[in-house]
């Protein structure tokens, strides 16, 4: 497909249409929807006031978790305590959250593939969401989440979700419905008016699609009534101005009505839809932070309300700013993703991966098939809206968590059933059920696979881990005390909007000291302590090591503002580096009362190695060089990157050794081809799933 670009500032051009890009052959496809097909029911649920649906026909619906019995099958079941007595859950059997993703599922893998059971699939899904959204009353175009195996809905689940009734305001599954009701309008617009839509016979496709219009702005007044009234409004959240208008305080949940957008306008949608698309995209672009030696590492954070919150799931704020700012033609909303991509994706690799949990230490090491494919789509966007074919390189890297490239050593998809793991823990033990939200992110990043094959390759490739070398945390509580220095417990390690790593912390009176032994290590290192910054707090903490001092931290925070707790528990980056081979360092308070978490030490350059591909990423302010030994055999490829995915460097070398560059802030991808035998070999580790 032609393309056209445009230069808009700053070098940065936005491609539009996105790039495209070669779909495998049906015989390489990774893609296999026969687990998501066992999910998928239909139900024909009773009466209910101010909730209908596109035709007569059972709605389509999918049960949210899938169980394994000992005979390798699975199981269907719902949310909550099951009551055989009323065929109930305490929540329910199907959720339009699911539901509005798997129809996503389908309607990509139509598109792409042509797949008439797909299309059919997403017709059925689609139009059992618009059937949970809310037609009548104060709750008008908002969605009910829960639904049980009769069609009933459960408005009040327990656990109580919030909203609560769940369709009484904004809402992350108001926002996914948003993202399903775009895409599809996208897809159904754009089909041949002469085909008929199946389970909606006598229906044109733009008949279909005019459905999925008005439902979707249905939704998206409610979504201005309720949050864009608050456009161009800030709130104070520890001293940081922040946008008000995020749904539910998110990014993450806005990125995922932004893709929906996205896509409708890009399809002729306009009016209020393209006013909130830009509105909400530059909402989500304000929430960019950090570089390559600062907190939060370049990263858009998710939640409005903490400054110290990253997760992985639902962490597609790159991508929805990528498509917003090609649908716009406004690269300032591309730059932010940019950054995230190129910054903080090197470092989360770098670091452990895409945990669910970073707050700001690494607290929830699990890491699910959301995170992951939320990175993956992230990078692909930015990556079709830069033009930067690094960032393809980086979602191939991230994508071997699929196959081999995670704690535990193993596949977690099965191309031959379609079932993804619904997570893999720190330790390495495999949660080995395949729900909904598990099956629909493998599939998606499964799709984007087979539409890139070369990014499918190299993903491919990362069957195991053989070197990370990160961040390392090492605890307050770990040093030795002086002064009246005190280990506390509270009696919650989360704060309301961060976590105490290891659920401990120090406090240090003014006098009080830590003495730390380190690990040791062969380069300099950034020193990062986590403290608690407190609004009019007076304490500071000088650090030094070998009689060197190394920096002093301000425990002064701003003003709390609507954060869910006074303080914030944040890194901060002292001024100068660790020398190589230090192991002492030295905490000293003075001032008043001082709280420290733990220390985050960040090597100047990192590295993250899986398989005939690695990956070195730099903290630097001058360009560094570093050996790294690959597998397999054959020349190897070296790809420097600066710290925005511009390629600066490409060289082929040959020997096991490699010895390469790294840019300050930027990243180098080493590419080799991999043995067959050693291959096979890996591939052989199959987990049954």
């Amino acid at each position: 497909m032609k393309r056209r670009s445009v230069l808009l500032g700053s070098g940065l051009a936005l491609t539009a249409p996105f790039l495209t890009s070669t779909p495998a052959s049906a015989a390489a496809r990774l893609t296999n929807t026969a687990h998501l097909d066992f999910l998928c029911d239909t139900v024909t649920p009773p009466a209910q006031e101010g909730h209908s649906s596109f035709g007569s026909a059972p709605i389509g619906v999918l049960w949210t978790y899938a169980e394994p019995d000992a005979d390798g099958s699975f199981r269907r079941i719902g949310g909550g305590p099951y009551d055989p007595a009323t065929d109930t859950y305490g929540q329910g059997a199907f959720n339009s959250d699911d539901i509005a993703r798997a129809a996503v599922v389908y309607v990509r893998h139509w598109k792409q593939t042509g797949s008439t059971a797909s299309r059919a699939a997403a017709v059925s899904l689609l139009r059992g969401l618009a059937y949970f959204q809310t037609l009548s009353g104060p709750h008008r175009g908002n969605f009910v989440l829960w639904m049980q195996p009769d069609g009933t809905f459960n408005p009040s689940p327990v656990p109580v979700e919030l909203p609560d009734p769940s369709d009484s305001g904004p809402s992350y599954w108001l926002a996914r419905a948003v993202w399903a009701l775009g895409e599809g309008y996208a897809a159904f617009v754009s089909a041949s008016p002469a085909s008929s839509v199946s389970s909606s016979p006598s229906s044109s496709d733009r008949v279909f699609a005019g459905f999925l219009r008005e439902r979707l702005d249905l939704a998206v007044a409610a979504l201005d009534s309720a949050v864009l009234s608050r456009y161009g409004t800030y709130q104070i959240v520890d001293g940081r101005r922040v946008p008000a208008w995020l749904i539910v305080d998110g990014s993450d949940a806005t990125a995922e009505a932004v893709l929906g957008l996205s896509a409708y306008v890009s399809s002729g949608g306009g009016g209020t839809a393209r006013r909130a698309l830009r509105q909400f995209a530059s909402g989500i672009s304000e929430m960019s932070g950090g570089d390559a030696r600062t907190w939060p590492f370049g990263a858009v954070l998710p939640w409005a309300l903490s400054l110290s919150d990253w997760h992985a799931w639902a962490s597609q704020m790159p991508a929805a700013l990528a498509r917003a700012g090609q649908v716009l033609g406004d690269s300032r909303l591309v730059r932010p993703a940019v950054t995230d991509a190129a910054a903080f994706t090197p470092w989360m690799l770098t670091s452990g991966g895409p945990d669910n949990g970073r707050l700001p230490a690494r607290i929830d090491r699990n890491q699910i098939a959301y995170g992951v494919d939320s990175r993956l789509q992230s990078l692909l966007a930015v990556a079709s809206a830069s033009g930067r074919s690094g960032f393809k390189r980086l979602a191939g890297i991230v994508a071997s968590w699929y196959f081999g490239a995670n704690a535990a050593g193993a596949p977690a998809y099965d191309p031959a059933t379609g079932r993804t793991v619904d997570g893999i823990a720190a330790d390495g033990t495999v949660n080995r059920n395949a729900g909904a939200e598990s099956t629909i992110h493998g599939l998606l990043s499964m799709l984007a696979l087979d539409a890139n094959p070369e990014v499918a390759a190299l993903a491919r490739r990362g069957t195991a881990i053989v070197e990370r070398v990160g961040s390392t945390t090492v605890e307050a509580e770990a040093g030795v005390m002086g002064g009246g220095a005190t280990v506390v417990t509270p009696s919650s390690a989360w704060t309301g909007e961060s976590q105490y790593s290891e659920g401990k912390y120090v406090q240090l009176p003014a006098g009080g000291t830590i003495r730390f032994t380190l690990p040791a290590a062969t380069q300099p290192r950034l020193v990062m302590p986590i403290v608690d910054l407190q609004p009019g707090s007076a304490a500071t903490t000088r650090w030094a090591s070998g009689g060197r001092e190394l920096g002093t931290v301000k425990h002064r925070g701003g003003p709390q503002g609507v954060s869910p707790a006074p303080g914030a528990l944040l890194p901060v980056t002292l001024g100068a580096e660790l020398p190589a081979g230090r192991t002492d360092l030295v905490a000293t308070a003075a001032g008043g009362p001082a709280v420290v978490d733990a220390v985050l030490l960040e090597p100047l350059v990192s590295r993250y190695v899986i398989g005939g591909t690695a990956l070195l990423r730099s903290a630097a302010r001058i360009p560094q060089t570093a050996t790294v030994t690959l597998t397999g055999s054959g020349p190897a490829t070296v790809e420097v990157y600066d710290a925005t995915g511009v390629q600066r460097a490409h060289t082929t070398v040959s020997g096991t050794t490699v010895r390469a560059q790294i840019l300050p802030g930027g990243f180098t991808v080493i590419r080799r081809t991999v043995s067959a035998e050693w291959t096979a070999a890996s591939n052989s580790r199959r987990l049954p799933i």
